[in-house]
């Protein structure tokens, strides 16, 4: 993500990754719960964890980014290895444990976004809150990445 971030700093390269990878065709928007989406291809949550790079993902033409998942506090993901590959069932384990920077953090990254992206959010309690207090560390996120 970071690379990400720097190679768009190199004057023109956002330009050069949009007319290679956005495109503009009123056939592709569709709507889903009154919003309006540019097209059906996003990126889904997982890939940037902290919305750091967001508006350098919009450059690849994605219709939305999800970012997360976002827990209330800051963690820090499973021990590693987090990542398992199952040969014989053409399979993967993720067992990333949600690391992230936290939803503070978070929040305060969409604050600068410049674009008109769509933008989600996948939200997740945190290893330390119990299970029956699960809920609340939702409702956190929730209230504090709603806007």
């Amino acid at each position: 993500m970071n690379q990400l971030k720097r190679m768009f700093k190199v004057p023109g390269v956002g330009g050069l990754f949009r007319f290679c990878f956005s495109v503009d065709d009123s056939r592709l928007e569709t709507e889903v719960a009154g919003i309006k989406f540019p097209n059906r291809v996003g990126l889904a949550a997982g890939f940037d964890k902290d919305a750091i790079a967001y508006d350098e993902l919009a450059a690849f033409g994605f219709g939305f980014v999800e970012v997360g998942t976002v827990t209330p506090k800051p963690q820090e993901g499973n021990a590693k290895p987090r990542l398992f590959r199952l040969p014989a069932d053409e399979a993967l384990i993720n067992r990333m444990g949600f690391n992230n920077s936290g939803v503070e953090a978070v929040k305060n990254r969409l604050k600068s976004r410049k674009g008109k992206l769509i933008i989600g959010g996948n939200i997740g309690k945190n290893k330390i809150t119990p299970n029956e207090n699960a809920v609340d560390d939702y409702l956190i996120c929730f209230k504090e990445l709603r806007d």
